[in-house]
């Protein structure tokens, strides 16, 4: 059969690019295997960092040996290898690759012919691209290849994203003064004060809500305007994808809908491809881990001899930094909560020592986490979502653990650290109310209070509404529901960028 043949008769072949973090990886390679089993031809785009994060401690191979339509290609994100990648620096990669991803997408892209395999796939026929990576755009634009953005935040953090700089024009954003520290700037009055300037949000919006990345001493500061700029060129894509579903955020992603029509709301994807699986009679809960740490098992077993929703389970996860003095302030709030704890703490998590006095930890703490606590380097988070023993989630709310635990009706406390989560941890509190939001604040006696609230105190008030939510996330996926149609719906538009 000749190439021209080939082609004729090959499915259409979709190129991933996610930003090279954890959650976006994850939220991306859930797509990828879903267009897969949709027969679909993908490559997924990866920093040669995180490639090799995911042959160390993931399944990735194993994972998608059964799709024989999928590879994986890499780039540099041009960062040295020992860069932390984590905190606040992971702007950082976001900034590198801005300048120097385009050169490097050009090459790929013209080198490998659309990536076609010499011929035996179609060159690429979209992109589904992360939304603040703006300079692969002109690439496939000028080979005619339309593309989509898949923003893998929740709608409630895209939308103040969307209108920064009417937020910016208003004067809502919360300046930082010159080398304040956090301590005093949460402590600002002004922080507590509405922001007026995005529509649906008006009422439920405050400035210490606004995504992280708006929390800056300078308006010019550069990871403002690239989120500004970047996220308000959505419009510009021939679709949006979002990790959410219709009965979660239907209001917001009304307003959104209304500058950006083509919008699919296909989540929660770990869910929908896990029924999608389930319905190809594929195996769904094995070999499933795109980590990029080795994950503990031995955290399973501890489980196991807990009793039934006894357990808070704790985890800030794949970015968060923690001074010495912030763990523990939450070591101890969870010993004196007297409740039961799994506490994933990352190697790399951990910063400083502020008060001088060494590393020893007190006795108090080694003897409550002897008797009630595990504490472990990382987990197969749905795993242990799903355990039995878990009764409540204490998050720093990132969109996938938020979807998580609102899939399996499990309250939550949240405290945000960065981006997107400090948006997510007020619509957890104050529009969903599933949980608790503690964000701006580290103290034991606040983290003992709220721990206390969410398994004891509201625990029956916080678990009726999960359920509730539970149920519309089972109904969104499920044959007819909105992500399922919705998710058809994308599958159709990616078949026919294809003549």
């Amino acid at each position: 059969m000749s190439r021209q043949e080939s082609t004729a008769v090959s499915p259409p072949h979709v190129l991933i690019f996610p930003v090279p973090l954890q959650g976006h990886v994850n939220s991306m390679l859930n797509l990828a295997e879903l267009l897969c089993l949709s027969g679909l031809h993908v490559t997924i785009l990866l920093s040669d960092y995180t490639h090799n994060r995911l042959l160390r401690h993931a399944s990735l191979q194993s994972r998608f040996s059964r799709h024989s339509g999928f590879r994986v290609v890499t780039i540099s994100d041009g960062l040295p290898a020992d860069h932390p990648r984590v905190g606040e620096r992971i702007v950082d990669i976001v900034l590198s690759l801005k300048e120097v991803g385009g050169q490097q997408f050009r090459h790929l892209m013209e080198s490998t012919d659309g990536l076609s395999d010499g011929g035996a796939r179609r060159r690429v026929s979209c992109l589904i691209v992360d939304g603040v990576f703006r300079f692969a755009i002109p690439v496939v634009e000028e080979m005619g290849i339309p593309y989509i953005y898949f923003r893998t935040i929740s709608a409630c953090s895209f939308w103040p994203y969307f209108c920064l700089q009417e937020i910016i024009d208003a004067g809502e954003v919360p300046l930082k003064g010159k080398n304040e520290d956090k301590l005093t700037y949460w402590k600002k009055k002004e922080m507590d004060l509405m922001v007026t300037s995005v529509p649906g949000m008006e009422r439920v919006l405050r400035r210490r809500d606004i995504p992280r990345f708006c929390q800056v001493e300078d308006i010019n500061h550069p990871g403002l305007q690239t989120m500004k700029t970047e996220t308000r060129r959505t419009i510009d894509a021939s679709g949006l994808i979002l990790n959410t579903f219709e009965d979660l955020e239907g209001p917001i992603l009304d307003e959104i809908r209304k500058h950006i029509p083509n919008l699919y709301s296909i989540g929660p994807l770990h869910a929908l491809l896990k029924a999608g699986l389930e319905s190809e009679g594929m195996e769904s809960s094995r070999n499933r881990s795109s980590s990029f740490w080795e994950e503990d098992q031995n955290c399973i077993a501890w489980l196991d001899s807990q009793p039934a929703s006894s357990v808070i389970y704790v985890s800030f996860g794949s970015v968060t930094i923690l001074t010495r003095d912030e763990l523990l302030e939450f070591w101890y709030g969870l010993v004196n909560s007297g409740h039961r704890f799994l506490w994933v703490i990352r190697p790399d998590s951990i910063i400083g020592n502020d008060n001088g006095n060494g590393n020893e930890i007190p006795v108090e703490l080694e003897e409550g986490t002897k008797s009630r606590g595990y504490m472990v380097g990382w987990v197969p988070q749905q795993q242990v979502l799903a355990h039995p023993a878990i009764g409540a989630f204490f998050t720093h709310s990132g969109w996938n653990s938020t979807l998580e635990s609102i899939t399996l009706g499990l309250p939550m406390l949240c405290w945000a650290y960065f981006a997107d989560q400090i948006t997510n941890s007020r619509f957890v509190s104050e529009v969903w109310k599933v949980g608790l939001d503690m964000k701006d604040t580290c103290d034991r006696i606040i983290v003992e209070k709220m721990v206390k609230e969410v398994m004891e105190v509201r625990r029956e008030e916080f678990l009726e509404r999960a359920d509730s939510m539970a149920t519309l996330a089972r109904k969104a996926i499920s044959e007819g529901g909105s992500s399922y149609l919705n998710l058809n719906g994308l599958i159709e538009f990616l078949k026919s960028t294809v003549s």
